[in-house]
């Protein structure tokens, strides 16, 4: 007889390893038996997505919340996943979370976080914060309330939770560059140019990372790292990408306050919104 809960712990510890094919094909064959089962099919959706099966994906996660779980950690897990598909029913699954679980981490902040992308900050802030006080020491409890800040536009209020983020999660390259642009937002140009330069140098294919850095860098008078940065942006680009460099460049040769106003008026409040969006 098969045992569920042993076989998703298994499942999940293959997937704590990257091994995603290994726990899509254990769940795979313990839904032959068990084709019903919420939990198996919620991280068979996980499995999927991982492996870039994005239909496949969302039809288990479809299927999950079909079974009406009352998990709230299950509900919130699968939500979420819908929600990313722009599926309506992600909006419920995720209420019925929060609602049922006001005490669960996950609960409230995959809430607040599917709130705040359809812009209703107050709701957001709330199940984010709510989220922050229960699990302090998770960094995405602290960079989802930073997101949402700034996308509310309380630019200030971001900072500090998206600082904690990264003292939690140092590693975070997206966040850092969030961080680094949130503080050119703020005229706070030092602190920018080494949040942008340090991030970009771990993103090494995005281009628009690279031109970012670029001039951030010679904002700052760091002329070294911008030709740096130009470089890894040439060799990252893309052909539509030719254009954006050629204008970097000339600014950063024109001078600091040339780069300044690419940095501060176009290209990084744009960044800004786009990178904030896609956080969602």
């Amino acid at each position: 007889m098969v045992d569920i809960e042993t076989v998703l712990q298994e499942a999940i510890s293959l997937g704590d390893e990257g091994r995603w094919l290994e726990m899509a094909e254990l769940l795979g064959e313990t839904l032959q038996e068990f084709p019903d089962d919420p939990y198996l099919l919620a991280w068979m959706g996980v499995a999927e997505q991982e492996l870039d099966n994005e239909g496949a994906a969302y039809e288990y996660f479809r299927r999950c919340l079909a079974q009406d779980p009352l998990d709230p950690s299950l509900l919130a897990l699968a939500g979420a996943a819908l929600a990313a598909f722009d599926d309506p029913e992600a909006e419920s699954a995720l209420r019925a979370a929060a609602l049922t679980g006001p005490e669960v981490p996950v609960a409230r902040l995959q809430y607040g976080a599917y709130l705040a992308r359809e812009g209703l900050f107050e709701d957001a802030l709330e199940h984010l914060r709510a989220a922050v006080e229960l699990a302090p020491e998770d960094p995405a409890t602290h960079s989802e309330l930073a997101v949402a800040l700034a996308m509310s536009g309380e630019l200030e209020a971001a900072v500090p939770e998206m600082e904690i983020a990264l003292d939690l999660a140092p590693d975070d390259s997206w966040n850092r560059l969030i961080l680094g642009l949130i503080y050119a937002e703020l005229d706070r140009l030092e602190e920018a140019a080494e949040a942008i330069v340090q991030a970009a140098e771990t993103q090494e294919e995005d281009a628009e990372a690279q031109i970012l850095a670029a001039l951030a860098a010679a904002s700052v008078g760091w002329d070294d790292a911008a030709h740096d940065a130009l470089a890894r942006a040439e060799f990252a680009a893309a052909a539509s990408d030719a254009p954006m460099i050629a204008e970097a460049e000339d600014r950063i040769l024109t001078g600091r306050e040339r780069a300044q106003e690419m940095l501060i008026e176009t290209l990084g409040p744009s960044s800004l919104r786009d990178r904030l969006s896609y956080h969602f």
